[in-house]
């Protein structure tokens, strides 16, 4: 229950959509019980003859509706005669009939109003907080598993719990307006009627036991599912080079046959609450009957035959709003299994937290710190009591073996990863003290993979800056050696790069991402191995524009082609989380250590 009431406080404010659906259901559920009630006086007038034995009386009890119903079509019979009176009968059913069709229609609106905005709010609130959480949360989950509570576990709440809520609300209306006037035709009768209800409650409260459960399982499969489908779709060059396609076939379609079990088995409990709900339905009928026509028969006059036929009409609706229940509290464990999942996502809290007081950083005066810096992943400390100056303006080259902390080293200046231990100083404040948003306003930054958007080469430039001018744009590609092969594109800026930029070589996904980095103009610059993926022409390119981009910058570059970095201001050279050389090219070559052995393997290698 706590789960989904959390879930309906995103259909704020639910006045707007709560009170016109109350009116509207109100009015219906009277207009579809009257619909059936009118039968007692349309078949007093077909069948009843006119005479003295024909003759009802005006009733002296307020509810007796059916009586009410007979004396005036009894009286229109008088005045119109019988075709006449059979008139008037038909027009007040049909205008019944009209009323309850019309507003079941405005409540059924303002219901599709109020899924569609608890969509809105959940599936933006979910978003807006996957946004906001830290890098290291991705590297630790399944993207398929996130994009699967986005996108199906959200309408999957959106069909199962709003539609529930309709449910609950119209349902247990229209079926006390069924009973009550059950009651009112015949007592006895009734009592019978309302022994189904907890019965077929009961059963399938049996049937229903395990599909949350199974629900969920099924939510976590799909989002397996996705994952391999998001690697299989990135990675199809590789599996067609290794021969690879029939083992990730299997790896998919042994996922899908898991995730069809499960939905074989939740449809078929799902399924069995309509029927069995039926069934129980039929054989209180075939009491009822039994019942019923002894008090008809007997002659009585407990129950008159018309009245009986109008109930008849009225129990055999009963089984409609009962049934609705029943499947109600069927499909939503499969919504509320989904909403668990969906606000475990939305209650996942980002391990980088502004401060209260964080204070706002505008432009970098002296240089960054890193003081005594310690970094664990879990268990392992991959950074060991790092101390290291950048001044403003100059550039550091961090080299080193794979797996020495490079790339972990430069994750904590803007705050990607926080330290386990030390301080990282932007002109001796703390980087925890200051707001990561303006921290990182000041930082352009260039990754070995190229991460572009599916969207034209204009758009992937002037990225996160709307204003951005097509003369600003245009300079920016310029500097970033990519002006020429854009105007030999299809539609110059204008050109569509396709997905993740495939359209484009890699010297020009690079040289893009650099011209969306100059276009930013940050006075700090992390540059992470930004060349090392790209042939000789094209890194010679792509070096030249960075070294335009790198001007009167502070620059962090991880270096893989030590040629590349041999004019930075510093080269620190990283092995196992230790700094454990530091000065510029000649001054490391000159101690003869680890970094002249580097130097010495890539020239061996060339």
């Amino acid at each position: 229950m706590k789960t989904y009431l959390r879930l309906l406080s995103y259909a704020k404010p639910i006045e707007k959509y709560a009170i016109p659906y109350v009116l509207c259901t109100l009015i219906t559920v009277v207009f579809s019980t009257l619909n059936l009630a009118l039968l007692a006086p349309l078949l007093h007038t077909l069948f009843l003859a006119e005479g003295a034995e024909a003759m009802v009386d005006k009733p002296e009890q307020w509810h007796d509706v059916l009586g009410y119903f007979t004396y005036y079509a009894q009286q229109a019979n008088l005045l119109y005669g019988p075709y006449g009176a059979l008139k008037w009968v038909c027009i007040t059913i049909v205008c019944s009939v009209f009323i309850s069709n019309l507003f079941r229609y405005f409540s059924q609106r303002v219901m599709e109003n109020l899924r569609i905005h608890t969509l809105l709010n959940l599936r933006r609130t979910v978003f807006d907080n996957v946004m906001d959480l830290h890098v290291g949360y991705f590297s630790n989950h399944r993207k398929g598993d996130i994009i699967s509570k986005i996108a199906s576990d959200v309408q999957v709440v959106q069909f199962s719990v709003t539609g529930t809520l309709q449910v609950v609300f119209k349902e247990p209306l229209q079926l006390l307006a069924y009973l009550v006037m059950l009651f009112l035709i015949s007592f006895k009768l009734t009592l019978f009627t309302i022994l189904v209800i907890p019965v077929s409650a009961f059963i399938i409260s049996r049937i229903v036991k395990r599909l949350k459960a199974q629900a969920k399982e099924a939510q976590q499969v799909y989002g397996n599912m996705i994952t391999y489908l998001d690697e299989a779709l990135s990675g199809i060059k590789i599996i067609k080079a290794f021969n690879a396609t029939e083992f990730i076939k299997k790896q998919f379609n042994d996922e899908n046959t898991y995730f069809s079990k499960l939905s074989r088995r939740m449809v078929r409990r799902q399924q069995l609450g309509s029927p069995v709900s039926e069934l129980l339905g039929v054989i209180m009928v075939a009491v009822i009957l039994l019942y019923g026509g002894h008090l008809v028969l007997s002659g009585s006059g407990e129950l008159a035959a018309t009245d009986f036929i109008a109930y008849i009409a009225l129990f055999s609706q009963v089984m409609r709003p009962a049934k609705a229940l029943t499947d109600s509290f069927s499909n939503i464990h499969s919504g509320l299994a989904a909403g668990e999942r969906v606000l475990e996502l939305i209650d996942q809290q980002s391990a980088i937290q502004d401060a209260p007081d964080a204070k706002v950083i505008t432009s970098l005066n002296e240089g960054i710190q890193l003081e005594n810096v310690h970094f664990s992943y879990g268990d392992k400390e991959v950074l060991k009591g790092i101390n290291l100056t950048v001044p403003k303006g100059k550039t550091v080259a961090l080299v080193g073996p794979s797996g020495g902390g490079k790339s972990t080293l430069v994750d904590l200046i803007p705050r990607f990863l926080d330290v386990s231990d030390g301080h990282v100083l932007f002109d001796g404040i703390d980087v925890r003290t200051l707001r990561a948003d303006s921290l990182r306003q000041l930082i352009g930054l260039v990754n070995q993979e190229s991460v572009l958007f599916n969207d034209t080469i204009f758009n992937n430039i002037a990225f996160a800056t709307p204003d951005a001018t097509e003369e600003a744009v245009i300079a920016a590609a310029r500097i970033a050696n990519a002006h020429e092969f854009i105007l030999d594109a299809e539609h110059g800026y204008q050109t569509n790069i396709g997905d993740r930029g495939t359209r484009l070589s890699g010297g020009q996904r690079q040289r893009i991402c650099i011209a969306r980095a100059v276009l930013k103009n940050p006075p700090i610059l992390l540059l992470d191995e930004a060349t090392s993926a790209l042939d000789t022409e094209s890194e010679k390119l792509v070096q030249d524009a960075l070294s335009r981009l790198m001007e009167n910058r502070t620059t962090i570059v991880i270096a893989h082609r030590l040629s590349t970095i041999q004019n930075a201001d510093k080269i620190v050279v990283l092995e196992a989380g230790r700094i454990v050389e530091e000065g510029n090219h000649q001054q490391l070559l000159a101690q003869n250590g680890l970094y002249r052995r580097l130097i010495d393997m890539q020239q061996f290698g060339d």
